[in-house]
């Protein structure tokens, strides 16, 4: 059995919300689609979490939304993450703070380990990345195919972590920098991987904010409001193919639509 399983960057905005909103259950029956992840740690206006995007990205077609940096940009969405298994936050917070880093969800079938770690380098100085994805595996249990969201700026970071876990995660993506990678690839031990799936926003923009404001922001070094950018939206992301007999990963392609 193949199942084929997409991976979105981070969605940016109320505007790139409404896009999966009305595209991706299209997307999941055009690809044949087993299961979807997606990256909502901006997907409220204004940036961060809020219930009501999130909620709209689990009911259009999400199986599970993992999380960052912004993650609790809004106190709204704490509580909410306690009540929740669709969501997950970087696993490697103190264990006092709300949610969890890692759920179990079963889809067509099969049990989906989803995990989500955020990178050490250049970021907040949180537990060691490695060794927290690997409590997580000592305890998660049975499941059938596993997930990491690497939310994190380094990319040797990332890669870092896609070698030391080939063969024991089976699909590997990191989010945060919104620049789709080019190197979507099935690793030595059968790892699915790309470095950064890109994001869910705007094209003609600066990371899906203003260009205008970012330009400014370099050339004054003054504060500046980050909104959002108008126009087209796209989704980028990555379509993993996993065969369960053989148990590893078969296909890795770049996603956009």
């Amino acid at each position: 059995m193949i199942l084929k399983i997409l991976a979105l960057g981070d969605v940016v905005g109320p505007a790139a919300v409404e896009k999966i909103k009305n595209s991706l259950w299209g997307i999941r029956r055009e690809y044949k689609l087993d299961f979807a992840v997606i990256n909502g740690e901006n997907a409220a206006d204004g940036g961060g979490m809020d219930i009501k995007s999130t909620q709209i990205l689990i009911n259009s077609g999400a199986d599970v939304v993992t999380a960052g940096n912004h993650t609790f940009k809004r106190r709204e969405i704490r509580e909410y993450l306690d009540d929740t298994r669709e969501v997950v936050r970087p696993c490697n917070f103190p264990d006092e703070v709300s949610g969890n880093g890692y759920t179990v969800v079963n889809a067509n079938g099969y049990d989906f380990l989803v995990m989500n770690v955020m990178g050490t380098v250049f970021m907040e100085p949180l537990a060691c990345p490695f060794r927290s994805v690997e409590k997580i595996l000592a305890r998660a249990g049975k499941y059938d195919v596993s997930i990491l969201d690497i939310h994190a700026e380094s990319t040797s970071e990332k890669i870092a972590m896609s070698h030391y876990f080939d063969g024991k995660i089976d699909i590997m993506f990191g989010t945060h920098t919104h620049v789709q990678t080019s190197d979507a690839r099935v690793m030595p031990s059968g790892s699915g991987y790309i470095t950064d799936l890109g994001m869910c926003g705007p094209e003609n923009s600066v990371l899906g904010i203003k260009k205008e404001k970012i330009i400014e922001k370099f050339l004054m070094h003054t504060p500046v409001k980050f909104d959002v950018a108008d126009g087209e939206i796209k989704l980028h992301g990555a379509i993993f193919e996993y065969d369960t007999d053989k148990k590893r990963t078969v296909s890795a392609r770049l996603f956009e639509y």
